[in-house]
This record gives structure tokens, sequence and C-alpha cells, in this order.
């Protein structure tokens, strides 16, 4: 459906012919990534950016079921990124895709980077091992299928009593009941004396306040919540700051580097001091005590840089502003501001506006037949009435002769004139005279009437069809935006990205469907009141007629 529409508008010149992939021929379809990172203060490197797709800002039509075809370009049109695929839902088109950026330039105005697609026989180029820096060596991404696999290098085993929450920060998030998540001892997360060790994690305390522990390795370095703030132990010493909210994500992490230790809100320091150098090699236990969700839980063997976690915070949250993924097959004209709206509408249509839009257009067909036809019946009906009406009048004393010498197909009133006529020869006698009693002129006017009641309903039938086409099309396309705008908000929420280019294009498209149930409404709102007049001017004219028929012909053939 979706193709079919691009078509029709493309074919009615609406839609700009797509671009050739520079990067490769056989991938066909380009899409623009741009990066807006006005917003930060220093350039980053080798962070992994989140690409939420989702039917607000790309065709999964244009893409293998598997997401197989997928692949990261950057802006020179020539290397290829890293990329880890944490979802990818083709059916219900929402994809999660990790890109691992070579570096985000503040300064650059005109950052971007290409996502081809489009090549049915390519074979995925993705892994776990791909998207990440050496340095990270522990990622849980809490994902539906992968909820206790760590995603980084490392492949650190994991288990606890966790469980599912579709609706996270990034896709899926974990939910903590007090019990903790428990990450096995392994060299790779040992925190050695003096070593640089950062750990995040995105969290959604469920209440505060609470006590609870978000990370402990062999309690010689435990981060807390201490009711509302956070407190960072490590030995005997203690750094505290930083105050959290229920029911909402925020970015918190901590950093230990030679003596010092850091908190981390939403990438900003609220604690730092001394801290004795510790050698942590244990279990490291997450949420001990804790209620609430988690997402994108991460360990590095460095201390990061402040810069680096506030590059999280800020492109990984659900406003993010730093990547916008624009519609179409990229090219020369996207680039230099030409916006295809109409095929950004038609590809962001989900599948029961298709199927509300497919049956407002049978709709609109019908009533489009249906205002032809009866158009042309009732000027035929008018044309031909008013000639045998000028003969009837004209007729005088030879009132039933007027079946002669004239031939009315589509006059009502011929139709009822011969219906009298032939009540009125039943009733001749042998030698052709009439006398018609009152009982036979009651009779001829039944018959009449019974059929200009025919004649009625026959010029009336199908008018029905415009009535539901009037009263029903509106209420159709509002179910198609509504069903449009409820799909769009779900999948907004699983992949956590509100930011208005992830929903404006998914509401604009679950707008066409009420645009679609107007467009049927309004003309067989006009057609059927333009019909309606004239039918009820053709059947008072039937009615006058039998009236002045039967007057008539009591008047020169009664007793």
């Amino acid at each position: 459906m979706k193709r079919l529409l691009a078509l029709l508008f493309l074919m009615a010149g609406l839609i700009p012919l797509s671009s050739i992939a520079a990067w490769n021929a056989d991938w066909t379809v380009q899409n623009k990534i741009s990066i807006n990172a006005q917003g930060l203060t220093e350039a980053s490197s080798q962070a992994p950016v989140v690409v939420r797709l989702h039917s607000g800002n790309f065709d999964f039509t244009s893409v293998n079921i598997d997401g197989s075809d997928i692949r990261f370009i950057a802006g020179d049109d020539k290397t290829e990124l890293k990329y880890y695929m944490e979802k990818f839902d083709a059916v219900n088109e929402l994809a999660i895709i990790w890109v691992q950026l070579p570096k985000v330039d503040t300064t650059d105005k005109n950052a971007h980077f290409w996502l081809y697609s489009g090549n049915e026989k390519a074979t995925t180029s993705t892994g776990v091992k791909t998207a990440w820096n050496a340095n990270t060596v522990a990622n849980f991404h809490f994902a539906e299928k992968t909820l206790s696999q760590d995603s980084s290098a490392t492949e650190l085993g994991a288990g606890g009593e966790i469980t599912l929450q579709k609706a996270g920060l990034i896709g899926e998030a974990a939910t903590f009941s007090g019990k903790p998540f428990v990450i096995s001892v392994n060299p790779a997360v040992k925190h050695a004396a003096g070593a640089g060790y950062t750990w995040s994690a995105w969290i959604k305390p469920a209440s505060l306040p609470q006590q609870a522990s978000l990370y402990n390795q062999g309690d010689a370095v435990v981060l807390k919540i201490d009711g509302q703030k956070l407190s960072l132990n490590v030995g005997a010493s203690n750094v505290s700051g930083g105050e959290i909210k229920a029911a909402t994500w925020q970015y918190v992490a901590f950093t230990l580097e030679g003596g010092r230790a850091s908190i981390f809100v939403n990438g900003v320091s609220v604690g730092t001091g001394d801290a004795p150098v510790v050698d942590a090699e244990s279990d490291i236990k997450i949420g001990e005590g804790y209620t609430g969700e988690m997402d994108e839980l991460e360990i590095a063997n460095v201390a990061r840089s402040d810069n680096w976690l506030k590059f999280s915070a800020s492109t990984q949250g659900m406003d993010s502003q730093l990547l916008k993924v624009e519609m179409g097959e990229g090219g020369e004209a996207e680039e230099e501001g030409e916006v295809n709206y109409i095929g950004i509408l038609v590809s962001s249509l989900t599948l029961d506006a298709e199927i509300v839009i497919g049956i407002l257009a049978v709709m609109f067909v019908i009533s489009l037949w249906v205002m032809w036809v009866k158009a042309a019946l009732v000027m035929k009906t008018d044309k031909d009435n008013k000639k045998f009406l000028t003969r009837f009048q004209n007729a005088g004393n030879d009132l039933l002769s007027l079946d002669k010498g004239g031939r009315y197909p589509h006059s009502s009133l011929y139709k009822l004139y011969t219906a009298g006529l032939r009540e009125i020869r039943k009733r001749e006698t042998a030698d052709e005279k009439l006398a018609l009693s009152g009982a036979s002129m009651d009779a001829i006017k039944a018959a009449i009437d019974a059929d200009l009641v025919r004649e009625t309903q026959r010029l009336n039938s199908n008018m029905v069809l415009l009535t539901i086409a009037i009263s029903g099309g509106p209420f159709l396309g509002l179910l198609g935006t509504v069903v449009g705008v409820m799909i769009t908000f779900a999948a907004i929420a699983a992949a956590g990205d509100v930011n208005v280019n992830a929903i404006a294009p998914g509401i604009a498209a679950a707008l066409l469907a009420t645009v679609a149930g107007l467009a049927v409404a309004i003309p067989a709102l006009f057609g059927y009141n333009y019909l309606a007049s004239r039918i009820k001017n053709i059947t008072i004219a039937m009615q006058i007629f039998v009236d002045e028929f039967v007057t008539r012909t009591a008047e020169l053939y009664g007793k």
C-alpha cells in the first residue's frame, strides 16, 4: 500500500526521483543522519551514539526483514562505521542501533553520516564486539532477548532476579525489586589499585527516599542511594552529593583514578574527593535493595572524562536532539534543503492507516460512481419530463392517445401516464366508450400512486451510499488517525525517543486518514444535497401530475 501510494504521488509529480547511493550502488536507499552537537561544549571521540528508527523517520519497507542490509557510512561517504543492533523489528517498525562515531565535532554545523539499506543480498555485519571501544569492559542493554547479556567484547557472565520493562529509556530496560543483579568475578572488571575505573547507568527509582546500593564490589567500592542522595564509599572514605528524583530517568556515574573519586548525575559532577587506593576483584552486585528501573549499564577500565559522561548523558536521553534521521533517500536535492513532505507522510503510514485509507478510497470511487449515474439520470429525466408535460398540457380532449407519436424513455411522468392509461383501457367497453365510476377512478389513482412510489424508490436508489460516505467517512478517518497516533506513541515509548522530529512524522501520517475521510465526505455531501434537491423536484412534479391526470380523466370520462 505504501509503495502504491508513493507511486501515485510520484506520477502526480509531487515526489522527486530518488538518488543513487554514492557509497555502493548495490545499496539503493540512502538516509542522511544529521548531527546537531552545538549544545555540547567539547568534541568527543569514539563515542557510541544511539540511532532510533521508527515509522516516523525511516521506511522499513526498503530494508531486509532482519535489517541485515543496514550499513552506516561516515560523512565522507566512504568510511564504514562500527555499529551494534540492539533491536530491529521490521514488523512493528522499530529499531535501536548503536553506532561508533570516530569524532563528534561541536563546531561543524553540517556534520552528518549516512544510513544505507535496500540490498536484498546483503548479510549482517554487526556484532556485539564492534560498537564499543577497547576501554568498555561491560555493557548491559537489558534488551528483551538479551536481558542478562553483556554486549561488550568481554561477554561477562551475569544474572539475577530482574524483570523486563518493555517501555524503557532506550528500548527495553530492567526492573529491580530489591534483589541484586550479579556480575560474576572477572579480571576484566577488576579494580586494580590506582587504575582508572568508571561505572555508569541510567536509573529511574520507583519511589524515594530509599536505601539501596547501585554498585557493590566486595564492599571495597559501593555506590548507594542514601535517601535521595548518592553516596560513594571507597574503602573508608566517602563522597556524597547529587540529589536524584523519583520516576525520572537520570544518568548516574562514578569514576576512580589515582586517589580521586567523583560522582556524576546527568553528566555533571556533583561530588568529588580524595579516596584511598583499593584493589577489588569479586562479584559485582548491582541494585541490591533498589526498586525501580535501570538501563544501559556500562563499566570501563579507565576514568571517563567529564566531557565523555556529559556527552553520554545528553545524547542517550529521551529528549536528545543530537541526531536527526531524514526521510527519503538522501542525495543532492535533500542536501540543498528540498524536503519531500508527501514522501515522509506516505512512508510513515502505519498498517491500520493504510487499511482505513484503502477502505475510504473504495468509498470515494463508489460515491463518484453514484453521483455520476444519478446526475445523468436526473438530467435525462428532467429533459424528457419537460417534453412530455408540454404535450400533455396541450392535449385537450385527446388525453388517451399520448402514447402514440412520441418517445420519452427517461420521463417519470410518461411512466405514470402509461400506468394510468393501462388501467383506463381495462375499463373500455366493446364500442370503446368510457364511463368511469368513482370506484374506477379510485382504482386508477391507486395504480398510478403505486407506480409513483416505485419511481421515487428508483430515483433514490443507491443514495444511501452517499449518506454512508458522508457520515461514515470522517469517522473511519478519525479511527485511522486515533489508532495511528496510539501506535506512534507506543513506538516512541518503546524507542525512548520523544523529540518532535520523532513524533511529528508519525502523527502527521496518521492525520492523513482524517484527511482521506474528509476528502470522501465533502464531495459526497455536496453531491447528495444537489441530487436530493433535484430528485425532490421530480417527485413533486410527479405528485402534481398524478392529481392533474386523474382530475382531467374524471372530467372527460367520468359518469
